[in-house]
């Protein structure tokens, strides 16, 4: 009886799993999020982060536009807002350990913007994020 390689029996992502997880590792990326906006340009969206776990929301933005952004979470979080220009990563906000931050962002490049939070505590967290990109 002939056996189908692996390869083609499932889809990377499914061989992937299959491969990490004897290390405990999921790959699912509920974890990255890609940003909708709204009819009215607006973002919302509620998440629980898992003790030393992040979440991220992502979306592409142009020079000249600026988004409104909020956050509220249940325990203190590592934030901040980066963006990569080729190999460097560009930080226009970082908060140590913040329960909630709001400011407005303004857009300098042309470029797929991550809203980060990191979890170092030992318990979930709940985060609420609000962004709307401003007229």
């Amino acid at each position: 009886m002939a056996v189908a390689p692996l390869h083609s029996a499932l889809p990377l992502a499914g061989v992937l799993a299959l491969l990490l997880a004897p290390m405990g590792t999921a790959v699912a990326a509920n974890h990255i999020v890609d940003i909708q906006w709204d009819a009215g340009g607006q973002f919302a969206h509620q998440a629980e982060v898992p003790p030393a776990k992040f979440v991220e929301v992502c979306g592409k933005l142009k020079p000249g536009q600026k988004v409104a952004w909020s956050f509220k979470s249940g325990a203190p979080m590592n934030f901040n807002i980066h963006y990569h220009l080729g190999k460097e990563t560009v930080y226009p906000v970082k908060l140590s350990q913040a329960k909630d931050g709001a400011q407005t962002l303004p857009v300098e490049v042309e470029q797929v913007h991550c809203w980060m939070w990191s979890n170092k505590t030992p318990a979930t967290a709940s985060l609420d994020v609000a962004l709307k990109i401003e007229p």
